[in-house]
């Protein structure tokens, strides 16, 4: 499919953004262009509303976006997307916020496959009766506990959604909506991902097959809601899909959506301030001084980032900021670029996901690096290979191919160098980098030796990029850390106490590509709540 001859070819889209805007007024103002902000933004152009996004980096698109060196190309944070076939209402949706423009390839009828420190393999299927005889062929004593798992998994990924509606209504009323509607969720929210597995079987290898993808959520069984572990499993039952043309062309189709409805897109726009006014939200001020009015504004930077950095003082002392600002996020990660050129699915890549773990504990939660001590293995490298994912990828005569390998790290270990300029951080840091990345080349070569000899290029990104670039709390890759305490938090919703701010994002929806979509989904619904829900309901439902 990747030869030359049977690539397909895209239409050259033309870009929705650039460092100047149209002139106003606007009738909302998105704060951030990662998923969620994006999602929100086509949804209130599809109302009609002229919508102008704020992106402080030079590209948009937050974690969906792509980078060049030396003729390769990486994405930077999507790896595998389920549900996105006709069939499937985010597949829907994303269809319908894009009139069609956005096509998903899928990535084959295995989306991930795991090896074991023993010499265990397990593939993860598209279909979830093949993924059941997958479980019970490892463990063959297991069905009973193999079948309960999954019954819980489809129950608990269910009872989110009345949980998800709750989540657009102010506080007050979304407490009585929890309690008539969403105590089921609650149920499964309250339990740790350890709990359930424990309660489940007593074999240990188990237990760690059944959290095994808890790298799509970055919280260790003992901390992780059950919730969060069930919507990954629901999630990628049919297999993982991969956008036709790279991961940047999310960015090209959603705010091109935006663009078509007399909205933009400004890169280099860094907002320093929501402007309140009598205790609304009326507008942003940017770092430069300039101010932009809305009578909606929507903060898709993250919670956190939002109540402790862009709320005036005033207001930053609620009792409300304060229960958002004191959860835990996410973890930090290193990502290793590679470009490769040859045959690399003779060296045992391909377009699945490959999971290598050097451990059977989960709860070894990062790859505990300093810059002075011996680096060990990563407990666990998830591996892809974006080139082989795309169908429009062009090799060429010399078979150019990418790769990554993805590891989470302590994010307190590159603290020090948060403050210095990019590119320029000093020689301390790069021998660092340097350090990590012979390290981690070393861990991957032992899985995959054949894929050395094709090696051309390798770049190494570390959580001083993530903070750099995304701003995120902790430098997180997954904004709140998904735990029970996340999801009891009554002010995380996308509909704030303050009138006319919305939150989106990952924060308010979940972790990954389509959690910060549902995120982008629940503030626009908050913001036009009548108009959007008929919308979906016409469009999507």
């Amino acid at each position: 499919m990747n030869g030359n001859a049977d690539v397909l070819k895209l239409p050259n889209a033309p870009k929705s953004w650039s460092r100047d805007s149209r002139p106003g007024p606007w009738d909302a103002i998105v704060i951030g262009s990662g998923i969620g902000g994006m999602i929100a933004a086509a949804l209130l152009s599809k109302l009609g509303h002229r919508v102008l996004v704020l992106e402080q980096h030079y590209v948009p698109g937050g974690f969906t976006h792509t980078f060049s060196r030396r003729g390769y190309t990486w994405d930077v944070g999507v790896h595998a997307v389920g549900e996105m076939t006709e069939r499937a209402i985010p597949g829907r949706m994303l269809g319908a916020l894009t009139d069609g423009r956005l096509k998903w390839a899928s990535l084959g009828p295995v989306y991930d496959s795991f090896t074991m420190p023993d010499g265990l393999r397990i593939d993860y299927p598209d279909n979830p009766r093949q993924f059941r005889e997958n479980l019970i062929e490892a463990f063959p004593a297991e069905t009973e506990a193999i079948d309960g798992y999954l019954r819980l998994a489809k129950e608990a990924s269910g009872d989110m959604r009345a949980f998800y509606v709750s989540r657009t209504l102010p506080p007050s009323l979304g407490a009585m909506f929890d309690r008539l509607f969403a105590r089921k969720a609650r149920r499964h929210q309250n339990a740790t991902v350890a709990d359930v597995v424990s309660s489940l079987t007593a074999d240990p290898r188990l237990r760690t097959m059944f959290a095994a993808q808890w790298g799509y959520y970055g919280s260790t069984p003992s901390r992780a809601s059950f919730s969060i572990q069930a919507s990954v499993v629901s999630h990628f039952l049919h297999g993982g899909y991969y956008p036709v043309g790279g991961s940047d062309r999310i960015a090209h189709e959603l705010l091109r959506t935006v663009a078509d409805a007399g909205g933009w897109t400004r890169i280099r726009a860094d907002v320093r301030e929501i402007i309140l006014e009598h205790g609304r939200a009326v507008g942003v001020r940017l770092a430069d001084g300039e101010e932009i009015r809305a009578p909606v504004v929507v903060s898709a930077i993250g919670a956190i980032p939002t109540v402790t950095k862009l709320l005036p003082e005033t207001a930053r002392r609620a009792d409300w900021t304060g229960d958002i600002a004191r959860l835990r996020s996410g973890p930090a990660h290193v990502c290793l670029y590679l470009g490769f050129k040859g045959d690399i699915r003779a060296a045992g890549a391909g377009s699945r996901n490959l999971w290598f773990y050097d451990t059977w504990d989960c709860e070894q939660d990062t790859w505990r690096v300093t810059p002075s001590a011996p680096l060990g293995s990563a407990p666990v490298l998830y591996v892809s290979f974006p080139s082989l994912k795309d169908p429009t990828h062009e090799p060429g005569a010399e078979r150019r191919h990418t790769g990554e390998a993805v590891t989470f790290v302590p994010w307190e270990t590159f603290t020090a160098w948060r403050d210095k300029k990019w590119m320029r951080r000093g020689e301390d840091y790069e021998s660092f980098k340097r350090r990590l990345q012979d390290s981690m080349l070393e861990q991957l070569f032992r899985r995959l030796p054949g894929l050395r000899p094709m090696l051309d290029y390798a770049e190494l990104s570390t959580p001083v990029s993530t903070d750099h670039f995304v701003r995120s709390a902790g430098a997180s890759i997954y904004g709140l850390e998904s735990t029970p305490d996340r999801f009891s938090c009554k002010w995380l919703r996308s509909r704030t106490p303050i009138p006319g701010l919305m939150l989106a994002g990952v924060d308010v929806g979940g972790p990954g590509v389509m959690g910060g979509a549902m995120g982008g989904i629940l503030a626009a619904v908050s913001a036009e709540p009548f108009a959007a829900l008929r919308w979906l309901h016409d469009k999507v439902l």
